[in-house]
């Protein structure tokens, strides 16, 4: 009944979008302006009916219902109940429920929100929604039904892939999808302004929150991405630019570069072709990376195993919304007028910069994530990896860390470098004694010494824009920035120190027997059978100590058995120390009854995922400080109206 509840309710939801996009579009019109006014109620019912459909597939799996389909092929009633509810999105049919859900209320909100707009151009916005989220529902309902039923009900389920079944999962995909979302309803504004001609400042303010607020979620959910990858998949890396990966990092280059355009178009009316075709470019990424994820060309344990014939449904939705817009856009680019002008040395001379250099990074990394598959398709075996990737993002990324540094210390519209030399006397001597002492160190490669060396600069970079400030009124949006701006700073630096001195070592050791890698002695205690709700494992007592002198500390990986599915996996251990990461993974036995143990001493690593939670908490404090400006701007601008109605009402001249 649950079921059948929850699959009413997705038919309802797509006809509500069905008609929100036909109201929408006859609302343009003179003849159909009364039909204008159930757009936005529509809009919010349909976001409620598509929250009802996702409540009933968390409720089958909470319940273990196996007459569910999509329960027995992805459920196990021996799960915890944690990752019951969460295996209701790690799988195909209901992670694209969770992004209709997601796409449905954002759509709501919007329609309840937003007043700034004229109401025409709103119109235009909430019909695009509507035409996106319409082809997502078709998906959903002709190839993808996630409460199909099963006949004859199994005894039991099949059970989730071992390696999702891990909190991460219950957080690493809704904020990813929260992020594509935000890119959606991006891309609805640019179709909405695009339509009715109305690309400037009050477009971007429009956008600009969803914008921020994609970016923070995307930003949230590579971080929490990476760092489940790296403790879980035993290999002890962070990022590998794997495919499925890069899929998600392209959406936030994008969305990087469109997040620094609409704050120019804001606030200096300037850059409207690059904030709508970035706007565009933006959604057109996290379509690709949905293509990918799903189509079945890719083998990737993050990467959803479904049949082709799904894959040429999303390529075609990929056709028809970018290449929709990307055709409106060139008969609208003579509208489309250049804005305010500015100085090449400018803050906005410098945002363009970078705009570029993340463009170039984005089609770097587009580029080296679809070669493989087309050289595939033509018959050739290609792999594209860090040899590829690394360089070539590094000639276009330190370029753009320089003037990451320089840029917001620049005036709008038109300065000097020299006003800002002296500011930056004691960046570039850090940079300078960075590079000698690493120089003295010696044996550091190239990318890592660049690294290194432009993290410390750009750490006190960062902090620039504060001087000469009053701290207590410094705006919200500008300690964003620097809380962003530093975030990276110290991502870079725990990325470049990781590389430059990460140890290694795989050895083979009897209980007992003491081996070191790097400051580290490790001795294996003991070897025990441990069980889980769904599993067993043989579980290594391993005792470490950090130098001669260190204090003994215990750690504990595992073999872990799984049973529903029969998998065995690999379960980390990590000791976080204020300069790095001991990380223990335990092998199989050998014949003459050692153990496989592969140790890795990582210095700073974790600064990587710290720097990543930076930036996403300098994201917030702007949105927080965005939101609050545009709330009192409305509440004047209501205040000013009041009076004037007042004044109207009396008889007194306005």
């Amino acid at each position: 009944m649950i079921a059948e509840l929850g699959l009413a309710a997705l038919w309802l939801a797509a006809a509500l979008a069905a008609l929100q996009l036909v109201s929408g579009v006859l609302g343009l019109t003179e003849r159909g302006s009364v039909l204008g006014g159930v757009v936005r109620p529509v809009a919010v019912v349909q976001g409620v009916l598509a929250l009802v459909a996702f409540c009933c597939l968390i409720y089958v799996f909470a319940v273990t219902d196996l007459s569910v389909k999509l329960v027995a092929l992805n459920s196990h009633s021996m799960k915890p109940l944690v990752f019951k509810i969460a295996g209701a999105w790690g799988n195909h049919e209901g992670s694209m429920l969770l992004w209709v859900t997601v796409m449905g209320m954002a759509g709501a909100f919007v329609a309840l929100v937003e007043r700034r707009l004229p109401e025409p151009t709103m119109l235009a916005t909430l019909a695009g929604q509507a035409f996106v989220s319409l082809g997502f529902y078709a998906f959903l309902l002709i190839s993808s039904n996630p409460f199909e039923r099963l006949s004859p009900v199994p005894a039991e389920g099949n059970g989730l892939n071992p390696l999702l079944q891990d909190l991460g999962l219950a957080f690493h995909p809704p904020t990813l999808y929260l992020g594509y979302v935000g890119l959606s309803i991006a891309f609805s504004f640019a179709i909405g302004a695009l339509v009715t001609r109305e690309v400037g400042p009050a477009f971007a303010r429009a956008m600009r929150p969803w914008v921020l607020g994609a970016w923070i979620f995307l930003t949230i959910g590579i971080t929490a991405g990476s760092y489940w990858a790296y403790y879980e998949l035993g290999w002890g890396g962070w990022w590998f630019w794997d495919p499925v990966e890069n899929a998600s990092l392209m959406p936030w280059l994008a969305a990087t570069a469109l997040l620094h355009s609409a704050s120019v178009l804001a606030s200096r009316n300037a850059l409207r072709a690059w904030t709508v075709m970035l706007g565009v470019v933006a959604f057109s990424m996290s379509m690709i990376g949905t293509f990918l994820v799903r189509s079945g060309i890719l083998t990737s344990v993050h990467a959803f195993a479904v049949d082709p014939e799904r894959g040429t449904f999303i390529l075609g939705l990929l056709a028809i919304n970018i290449g929709g817009a990307l055709t409106l856009f060139a008969l609208r680019a003579s509208t489309v007028t250049e804005g305010e002008r500015f100085a090449l040395v400018s803050r906005e001379g410098a945002l363009v910069f970078n705009n570029v250099m993340l463009s170039a990074i984005l089609g770097i990394v587009l580029f080296g994530t679809l070669y493989p598959l087309l050289a595939e398709a033509m018959g050739a075996k290609v792999s594209v990896g860090p040899p590829y990737f690394n360089p070539m993002s590094a000639l276009f990324a330190i370029p753009m860390l320089i003037v990451l540094a320089v840029g917001p210390l620049l005036r709008w519209r038109r300065d000097k470098l020299a006003r800002v030399g002296k500011a930056l006397i004691i960046p570039v001597m850090l940079v300078v004694a960075a590079g000698i002492a690493l120089v003295a160190i010696g044996g550091v490669p190239l990318l890592p010494f660049l690294g290194l060396a432009l993290a410390v600069g750009l750490a006190w970079a960062s902090v620039l824009p504060l001087r000469d400030r009053n701290l207590r009124r410094t705006p919200l949006p500008v300690w964003g920035m620097v809380f962003a701006h530093f975030g990276i700073a110290v991502a870079l630096f725990g990325m470049s120190c990781e590389s430059a001195f990460n140890v290694e070592k795989l050895v083979a050791v009897r209980v007992g027997d003491v081996t070191e890698v790097g400051p580290w002695g490790v001795k294996l205690d003991t070897i025990e059978p441990v069980a889980g709700p769904n599993w067993t494992a043989l579980e290594a007592r391993l005792l470490v100590r950090y130098g001669p002198d260190g204090k003994v500390t215990r750690m504990l990986p595992q073999s872990r058995s799984f049973w529903a599915p029969p998998q065995q996996t690999s379960e980390s251990a990590l000791l976080t120390r204020w300069n790095g990461q001991l990380y223990a993974v335990l092998g199989g036995e050998a014949e003459d009854g050692r153990w496989q143990l592969r140790l890795w001493w990582k210095p700073f690593v974790p600064l990587i995922w710290i720097g990543g939670l930076l930036i996403a908490f300098g994201g917030l404090l702007a949105l927080i400080g965005r939101v609050a400006s545009d709330v009192r701007r409305l509440i004047a601008k209501d205040k000013i109206a009041y009076r004037h109605e007042r004044k109207a009402q009396l008889g007194l001249r306005p």
